[in-house]
């Protein structure tokens, strides 16, 4: 009264972390499937384990497509992604748990199980990939999902536990969300991971959504070219992508003031904000800041009521109308459905593209601002500090280990910005710091 209900392919991994699971294996052989199952079996029946478990093996390939497999250690549980094997065996795990605990015989045996086409989980967690996978913390001001099913099986899957308006602390781990997407083939089931994420939609805090994206596009995870090495073997075309640009991005925030403004217009022609003029033309100047860059837009009112922007050396006709799945937005050649959503002056864009933030600049409101002073060095998140690597007066290099911090059941390492010594050290190991919290000082 045993069974295996086959293999998963883990092996996109950071820090030791999985990122995306599938099944069943990408160039499994049906003689290794079995020789796997058959030893996933025996462990489970050499120690009389009861319920669910998930036995883990580490497969070797060698040259030639001979491969071998070695056993790793067993999960005396379900796993994150047993959702993908439910997807793959129709079957609802949870229940057979329930089951067994009742004193139940497993619902099926061995040769009424069935592999039917295929499953990818992604972890969508809270956290920055291009700083180095930094956990992050803040509040879910937006959480927009694709159309789906929650807690079953279906086509787009989310297991989440958060809400909209939930706070993600530095308690616990970084993990918001499970996306579990379903399709007759690998390849349909890639397509339908790419849009079910274009359609996540987070405001408040960092997210790997887009990092996703990236991986899953990647030539080694489209091709099924897998092991624990792909992320860093991948680096150039995961970190630091920007796929809606500039231009889009500028339209989108000039064509999201301009439909809050219509908004709030009145019968009083005083009240409309259209640029009109009775001679001339009106151009309005827009201050933006696009990766920490400053930026203007100009936006020319035209006599036939066309709208024309110019942003750096990109110009064209700025044509947009509000639909019911966000702003329809045609600028420069480009045509897309954006969504924004704006958090004090940042507006986060989201679009079929990808997603981005522009800052749009409100000058007035920052006049007389000036930068803080240099050599604080702070808490990046919540946390509580682990240890000091120096003391009073002594003098440090650039990059040196400074201090550790832990969250989300992780170490981080403050590393000095720049030559110089030491002042003081404002908390003692074990205190728990806010984010932003001035850990020591550095004179530079």
């Amino acid at each position: 009264n045993c069974v295996y209900l086959f293999e998963r392919d883990c092996s996109v991994q950071r820090r030791h972390q999985k990122v995306l699971e599938e099944a069943p294996a990408p160039g499994m052989l049906d003689a290794m499937r079995q020789q796997m199952g058959a030893a996933a079996v025996a462990a489970a029946q050499a120690v009389n384990y009861v319920g669910a478990g998930t036995v883990e093996f580490i497969v070797e390939q060698r040259a030639g497509g001979e491969m071998n497999f070695f056993f790793m250690e067993m999960n005396t549980r379900l796993q994150v992604e047993h959702p993908v094997t439910e997807a793959i065996t129709g079957q609802d795990l949870v229940e057979w748990q329930l089951r067994v605990a009742s004193g139940e015989p497993l619902p099926l045996t061995q040769d009424q199980l069935r592999i039917t086409g295929h499953a990818i989980e992604a972890r969508i967690c809270a956290e920055n990939p291009d700083n180095n996978f930094l956990p992050a913390t803040g509040t879910l001001n937006v959480y927009g999902l694709p159309s789906c099913v929650t807690f079953e099986r279906g086509p787009v899957r989310v297991d989440s536990g958060v809400r909209q308006g939930d706070a993600i602390s530095p308690f616990y781990d970084s993990m918001v969300a499970k996306l579990i997407v379903y399709g007759d083939t690998r390849e349909q089931a890639l397509a339908r991971l790419d849009v079910a994420l274009s359609q996540v939609q987070i405001v408040g805090l960092a997210t790997n959504v887009q990092f996703l994206r990236h991986v899953a596009r990647s030539r080694s995870f489209a091709q099924a070219d897998l092991d624990t090495a792909l992320i860093p073997r991948e680096e150039a075309v995961l970190f630091h992508q920007e796929k809606v640009g500039l231009p889009l991005a500028a339209a989108a925030a000039v064509a999201q003031a301009l439909l809050e403004e219509r908004g709030s217009e009145t019968a009083d022609p005083f009240s409309k904000r259209d640029g009109w003029r009775s001679h001339g033309l009106t151009t309005r100047r827009f201050g933006l800041e696009f990766h920490g860059v400053a930026h203007t837009a100009l936006l020319t009112f035209l006599h036939d009521g066309a709208l024309h922007l110019q942003v750096g050396d990109v110009s064209g006709v700025l044509l947009f109308t509000s639909v019911a799945a966000g702003i329809d937005l045609q600028f420069a050649g480009q045509r897309q459905t954006v969504n924004v959503w704006r958090q004090g002056e940042t507006d986060h864009v989201f679009c079929a593209l990808g997603a981005t933030q522009i800052l749009a600049v409100n000058l007035l409101a920052h006049a007389g601002e000036v930068h803080a002073e240099g050599g604080r060095l702070t808490a990046p998140m919540p946390g509580k500090v682990v240890s000091f690597a120096v003391k009073a007066g002594d003098k440090v290099s650039k990059g040196q280990a400074l201090a550790v911090m832990d969250a989300m059941k992780m170490e981080h390492t403050i590393a000095a910005p720049a030559d110089g010594t030491v002042v003081e050290l404002l908390y003692a190991p074990g205190d728990q710091v806010t984010e932003g919290a001035e850990l020591l000082t550095l004179s530079v």
